[in-house]
C-alpha cells in the first residue's frame, strides 16, 4: 500500500492526469444500475494520494498547490461524469438529423463543465488540508461542499450525487431519512477513503474506525426496514400504465386518436382474474407528456376518455398545459403539467412543473440562442414555463400527494412539504410522473429510478411513479419495491399505496443534520491543522 500511495502522490504530468481520470471513470460503477458501492473507494483512496501530491509544505498553501490539487480534482470528475453520463447522448440520436451535431455537447462538453466542481472540491480539501489521518474527513467536507453547490447553481444539477453510492443499496440508503442525500455525501466520501490511511502510520485505527461506521449504517438500515409492519392506505388500487412509446415522428397530433386508443386499450388490459381492467382500479396514472396534442382544449378526447373511465375512476396524467396569456405576451404560455380527471372527462386538479430542465424544457438565454439557431429539445413554441408555487394535489380518494414531474425527483428540496399559510402541508404520497424515452435502454432510467426512490426513504413517504417507457413503480416509505414495471416494456402495473410513515428526522428538519455532520467533520479535520 506504501508503494502504490508513493507512486501516485509523486506521479506528474500526463501520468497523473490519467490515474485521476481512470479512477473517477471507475467510481462511476458506484451508480446505479450497478450500485456497486466498493468501487468508489478507488476514486476517494486516490483522491487523498492525489491532494497529498498537490502539498508544497504542510504550513503553506500556494497557488501552485491549489492549482495542482484543482486540475487532479477535474481529471477524476472528468473521468466519473464520462463514464457515468454517457447515455444523455442517446437523447440527441432521438431527432438524428437535428440534433446529432450536437452530441459532444451532452456526452463531452457537460461532464468537462461538471468535472469544475470536482475540481473546487479538491481545491478547498487542499485550502484545508493536513498532514495526519484526519485529511480523509478534510476531503468528505470538501467534496460534500462541491456537491451540494452542484445541485444549487445555475439551475442545479444534482444528478448521481456522490452519495448516491450509498443510497443504491436499500439498508445503507436509510440514514438519508436522518441526514439526506447531502448527509449520505458526506459518509460515503469519508467511508471510500478510509483505506488510504493504510499508507499513514495507524492507518489501521482509521480504517476499522470506518469499518465499524459502516456496520452501524447498515445495522440501523437493517433495523428500520424490519420494524415495517406493511399497512396499506384502504380503498386505494393503483393502475399505472406503461406504453412504451417511443419520441419519433408516430408521436405526433396527426396521430392523437391512434395513441389515445392505445392507452385505453392498454389501460383496460385484463392481467388476471384478480385484476379485469380499469373497473378493478381506484386510480389510472400516466405517465408525463402522454399527448402530442393541448388535452385540456381538446374536449372530444378529454370526452373519450371520460366515457371510458367507470364511475369513482380517476385518470392522473401528464400533459402540456396551455396557460393564461399575459399582457405583451408575443406567443402563448405552455406548462408542463400534471392533471387529474373525473369521470366523465372533467379536469379537477392541475399542477405545473417548476423545476424545468434547461436546454430540454427551456433554452437560457433564449433570445441570443435562438438567434443562432439553437431550440430547446421539446417542440413547443418558446418552451415550457415554470409553474407558480409548489402544492399538493387533492385527489379524490388519495391522501394529498405531492407532484414531482420528471427531473423534480432529483432534487431532495423538491419533495419537502410544502408552507401552507400557517402550516406545513404532509403529503401522504409522492407522484412522480416522468418521460425517459429520450434516454432508451440505458443507464440514465435506472438513476432517474434510484434518485427519485432515495425521495421516498428521505420523506418517509411511498411514491406513485409513472414512466413512458419505464421504470415505473409503487415503491414504500423505506424505499422497497412494492410493484414494478420492466425497462422498454408495454404494460400495466396494478398495486396497492403504501401508508405514509410518520414525518422523518429528514422531513422534519431537512439538511440540518447534514450540516451539523459537516461543521463536526470539519473541526475533527482541523484538529492536526499545526503538526509538522
Amino acid at each position: 500500500m506504501n508503494a502504490l500511495a508513493g507512486s501516485i502522490i509523486i506521479a506528474w504530468g500526463w501520468k497523473r492526469r490519467l490515474i485521476a481520470f481512470f479512477s473517477g471513470a471507475v467510481g462511476a460503477l458506484a451508480m446505479a444500475p450497478l450500485d456497486f458501492f466498493p468501487a468508489l473507494l478507488v476514486p476517494m483512496t486516490v483522491a487523498v494520494w492525489l491532494v497529498d501530491g498537490s502539498a508544497h509544505g504542510p504550513r503553506r498553501v500556494s497557488f501552485a498547490a491549489l492549482r495542482s490539487a484543482a486540475s487532479a480534482g477535474w481529471w477524476q470528475g472528468f473521468g466519473f461524469f464520462l463514464a457515468g453520463l454517457w447515455w444523455l447522448g442517446a437523447a440527441f440520436l432521438v431527432e438524428a438529423e437535428q440534433w446529432a451535431w450536437a452530441l459532444p455537447l451532452g456526452v463531452i462538453v457537460l461532464p468537462a463543465v461538471l468535472a469544475l466542481f470536482h475540481a473546487l472540491g479538491f481545491a478547498l480539501a487542499r485550502l484545508i488540508w493536513t498532514p495526519s489521518a484526519s485529511r480523509i474527513l478534510a476531503l468528505g467536507v470538501a467534496l460534500t461542499a462541491s456537491e451540494w453547490l452542484r445541485g444549487q447553481l445555475f439551475s442545479g444539477f444534482p444528478w448521481n450525487e456522490l452519495g448516491m453510492a450509498l443510497g443504491g443499496s436499500l439498508w445503507l440508503a436509510q440514514i438519508a431519512s436522518v441526514a439526506g442525500l447531502h448527509g449520505l455525501t458526506l459518509l460515503a466520501c469519508v467511508l471510500a477513503a478510509s483505506p488510504a490511511a493504510l499508507a499513514d502510520g495507524g492507518g489501521k485505527w482509521t480504517l476499522r474506525l470506518s469499518l465499524l461506521g459502516f456496520i452501524a449504517i447498515a445495522g440501523f438500515g437493517f433495523a428500520r426496514v424490519s420494524m415495517d409492519e406493511k399497512k396499506f392506505v384502504a380503498n386505494v388500487a393503483l393502475r399505472i400504465m406503461q406504453p412504451n412509446i417511443v419520441q419519433d415522428a408516430s408521436f405526433s397530433a396527426a396521430n392523437k386518436q391512434k395513441l389515445l386508443a392505445g392507452y385505453l386499450t392498454l389501460s383496460d388490459r385484463a392481467m388476471s382474474p384478480q385484476h379485469q381492467g380499469i373497473a378493478n382500479a381506484t386510480h389510472l396514472v400516466w405517465p408525463e407528456s402522454a399527448f402530442p396534442f393541448i388535452l385540456s382544449q381538446d374536449p372530444a378526447a378529454l370526452a373519450q376518455i371520460g366515457v371510458a373511465l367507470p364511475p369513482g375512476v380517476r385518470l392522473i396524467t401528464g400533459a402540456a398545459r396551455l396557460g393564461e396569456r399575459l399582457a405583451g405576451d408575443r406567443q402563448p404560455r405552455y406548462h408542463n403539467s400534471i392533471q387529474v380527471i373525473e369521470s366523465g372527462g372533467t379536469i379537477s386538479a392541475t399542477y405545473d412543473k417548476l423545476h424545468l430542465v434547461p436546454f430540454g424544457e427551456y433554452l437560457p438565454l433564449g433570445g441570443l440562442l435562438r438567434s443562432i439557431g439553437l431550440a430547446q429539445f421539446v417542440h413547443i413554441p418558446g418552451g415550457f414555463e415554470p409553474g407558480v408555487s409548489r402544492k399538493l394535489l387533492e385527489i379524490g380518494g388519495l391522501p394529498p400527494a405531492l407532484p414531482l414531474i420528471c427531473y423534480e425527483a432529483i432534487f431532495p428540496e423538491q419533495a419537502a412539504a410544502p408552507q401552507g399559510a400557517r402550516e406545513v402541508l404532509r403529503p401522504g404520497v409522492l407522484l412522480n410522473v416522468t418521460n425517459d424515452s429520450w434516454f432508451g435502454l440505458t443507464s440514465g432510467p435506472y438513476q432517474h429510478l434510484a434518485q427519485a426512490r432515495l425521495r421516498s426513504i428521505e420523506q418517509g413517504l411511498p411514491m406513485i411513479r409513472a414512466a413512458n417507457t419505464g421504470i415505473s413503480a409503487i415503491i414504500d416509505p423505506y424505499g422497497r419495491y412494492v410493484e414494478r414495471l420492466p425497462l422498454g416494456v408495454e404494460g400495466v402495473l396494478d398495486g396497492r399505496l403504501p401508508v405514509a410513515l410518520a414525518p422523518t428526522v429528514y422531513a422534519l428538519y431537512g439538511n440540518a443534520v447534514a450540516l451539523g455532520l459537516w461543521l463536526l467533520a470539519l473541526a475533527f479535520s482541523q484538529l492536526h491543522r499545526r503538526r509538522p
